[in-house]
C-alpha cells in the first residue's frame, strides 16, 4: 500500500465525518423524552411476550 492512497482513505473518511455531523438530526427535549418513552414501552412488550 502506498503513502498516496492511505491520506485519500484518511481523507475521505474526515469528509464523511464532517457531513455526517453536518446533517445530523437535532431533538427537541420532548422528542427526546417521547423516544425514550416508546424505547420502554417496546421493552416492556416484549417482557410481556417472554412470559406468556
Amino acid at each position: 500500500m502506498n503513502k498516496k492512497s492511505g491520506t485519500s482513505k484518511a481523507a475521505a473518511d474526515k469528509l464523511v465525518k464532517n457531513i455526517r455531523r453536518k446533517t445530523r438530526q437535532t431533538y427537541s427535549a420532548e422528542e427526546k423524552i417521547r423516544i425514550v418513552l416508546a424505547g420502554l414501552v417496546r421493552r416492556h412488550i416484549k417482557w410481556d411476550i417472554r412470559a406468556v
